[in-house]
């Protein structure tokens, strides 16, 4: 049966006569085709024709046609597009995480549709419940949120991967970063400098992220006869102004702690600043390290001491599992995976003076720690149980951990 022969067609006219959309029908038209056989070549499903095809899609990109999303999501029952909501969207964590989500979803063709809740529950919860239909899978990133609230306003068949959450694992898959193995090394780090009176820069009250690092942070305290006290340990908020708060409050200490060890980057910047307009020195002084080793900590002056964590990876592995869950059709065992943190020293950590080392009773040291790490060479020294660290980026800028993969940037951010 020969083809119809296509019909000359000009714009439709919207009632104010200006030119309106092309449908699907005006472009079967066009082409000479029926509508079915139009559906068949946009969704590539069903024999065509490669004449006919090749013609229908001249015709759809000369009218530029797009295809109506939600008619389509109603025949097909899927939008390709993931939602990603996230406690904050600012910051180079944020935008590392979107990137690495970002490229793993265009290789199998899906869409973001990203939000963020700024760490307001009602927020978050309406957010939720507006994803309903307009996505095939979610992740969330909130280390405030908990499984009843997820259940509460998700449908129970939506796909859903949880990073850095508190979850029981029963009902979702989770992806996490080891905050506590990464806080413990780092702390022990300094104790194997010498330091003992370390003080901590937390993060906000009820934050997973946080409170795993401060447990990191207290047990490597514990290992020592002295342990932890709780005098050192300051309320921060993950911000740069958090953190200069809290470093002009450790500093107006009587007996001024010769260490502080932050739980962000954005926090231990700003001990950086208040040590400075304290008219003191970094690490002459005072030691100061951090977490995440977003870029700017390799450019600070002195260059800062921090946990790296996999932020691209994070979000590579989180949209795998998501599609994965997605092809399953959310009927599978569910998946807890922890990413492994290295520690990143750089200069602003030293030992403490040896006068203040001798007012404490800790030099010589002599004294040994609890440790399951081999020794590590730190900038041509070995450390015996020392943490693992990573290298620092190449000459062609590249940052590779032990593993070797390439790895980067954090926040400056209300969030890890």
């Amino acid at each position: 049966m020969a083809p119809r022969s296509p019909k000359p067609l000009g714009p439709s006219l919207s009632r104010n006569g200006r030119p309106g959309s092309v449908t699907i029908k005006h472009v079967a038209q066009e082409a000479g085709v029926s509508v079915a056989t139009v559906s068949r070549v946009l969704n590539e499903k069903g024999p065509v024709r490669e004449t006919t095809r090749n013609r229908i899609r001249e015709v759809a990109e000369r009218l530029r046609y797009a295809p109506h999303g939600a008619a389509r999501s109603l025949i097909t029952n899927k939008t390709s597009t993931i939602g990603v909501l996230l406690p904050d969207i600012y910051g180079e964590f944020f935008s590392e995480l979107i990137r690495g989500i970002d490229r793993a979803s265009r290789q199998r063709e899906y869409h973001l549709l990203v939000s963020s809740s700024h760490g307001d529950r009602r927020e978050l919860e309406a957010v939720l419940r507006a994803t309903r239909g307009r996505v095939d899978g979610l992740i969330v990133m909130s280390p405030d949120l908990d499984t009843q609230t997820l259940q509460a306003n998700l449908p129970e068949t939506l796909p859903v991967v949880l990073l850095n959450c508190r979850s029981d694992g029963a009902w979702f898959d989770s992806i996490t970063i080891d905050n506590h193995g990464g806080a413990h090394a780092m702390v022990r780090h300094l104790v194997e400098l010498g330091h003992r009176r370390i003080a901590l820069v937390k993060g906000p009250a009820g934050n997973f992220d946080a409170s795993e690092r401060q447990r990191g942070y207290r047990d490597a305290l514990r290992e020592l006869p002295g342990g932890w006290s709780e005098e050192l340990e300051f309320d921060g908020d993950f911000s740069e102004e958090g953190g200069y708060l809290a470093g002009t409050r450790i500093l107006q200490l009587a007996d001024r702690p010769t260490a502080v060890f932050s739980a962000n980057d954005g926090m231990a910047i700003g001990v950086l600043l208040a040590v400075r307009d304290a008219g003191l020195r970094v690490p002459e002084d005072i030691s100061v390290a951090g977490f995440d080793d977003i870029p700017i900590s390799r450019f600070t002056v002195p260059p800062l001491s921090s946990v790296r964590v996999p932020i691209a990876d994070l979000g590579a592995q989180a949209i795998t599992r998501l599609l994965h869950t997605i092809d399953m059709e959310n009927r599978h065992d569910r998946l807890r995976v922890t990413l492994g943190t290295t520690p990143v020293l750089r200069q602003s950590c030293a030992p403490p003076r040896l006068d203040e080392r001798r007012a404490r009773g800790t030099a010589p040291t002599g004294e040994s720690i609890r440790t399951n790490n081999p020794p590590t060479a730190v900038g041509g020294r070995s450390t015996a149980g020392g943490p693992q660290t990573a290298s620092e980026p190449t000459a062609g800028g590249s940052k590779r951990t032990g593993s070797g993969k390439e790895l980067s940037g954090s926040p400056r951010r209300r969030g890890p």
